[in-house]
């Protein structure tokens, strides 16, 4: 099946984006890339930020199917937390692009300093699964959504050599996250 100028443009945003962040992004620069004129660019998307939102949310989009199909058969909550987190990473490394909102000085118009207050209702469709599997952490809900969300961000954001692999990264989280949330350890 052919791909349509409409898919071009959104890989090649995707590409610009995660060559060069936000700023290499404008409608001349994705029409080389997607090799499409000015105009069909314009036709498809009336604007560069209508373009670039579009582009984050079928990144976003995909990567979150792929999260999602990889924690739906988990039962046990202290692996379904250590999996969300292995999972997360491994979407962000498999999308580069999908960086840019996390880091404010890649010009990203919608990163702002309430990150965590306004990723609440974003990680509420995949920690709320956590709280079906352990329904004893109810109780410490906005603290257990507050240590996923910062446990998760530096996850994306910082690497070391103690957690470089996926197996490496699920060996610390089950020594350290875990036990953090009352969770058995394995």
């Amino acid at each position: 099946m052919p791909v349509s100028a409409r898919e071009r443009v959104l890989e090649a945003v995707e590409g610009l984006i995660a060559e060069g962040g936000l700023r290499a992004v404008n409608i001349a620069s994705v029409a080389a890339a997607a090799g499409v004129s000015r105009q069909t660019v314009y036709a498809q998307f009336g604007t560069r930020e209508e373009m670039i939102s579009e582009s984050i949310a079928v990144m976003s989009s995909r990567a979150l199917g792929e999260i999602i199909e990889h924690l739906e058969s988990i039962e046990d909550p202290g692996e379904y937390v250590v999996e969300l987190l292995v999972a997360g990473r491994a979407a962000f490394r498999d999308t580069p692009a999908l960086a840019v909102l996390l880091f404010p000085d890649t010009d990203n118009p919608i990163f702002d300093s309430e990150v965590l207050a306004g990723a609440v209702p974003f990680a509420e469709a995949f920690v709320g699964p956590l709280f079906e599997r352990a329904p004893h952490l109810q109780e410490r809900r906005a603290d257990v959504m507050e240590t996923l969300l910062r446990f998760g961000l530096s996850v994306l954001t910082l690497d070391s050599d103690l957690i470089r692999t996926d197996e490496d990264l699920r060996g610390y989280l089950n020594r350290v996250l875990r036990p953090a949330l009352g969770l058995s350890s394995v």
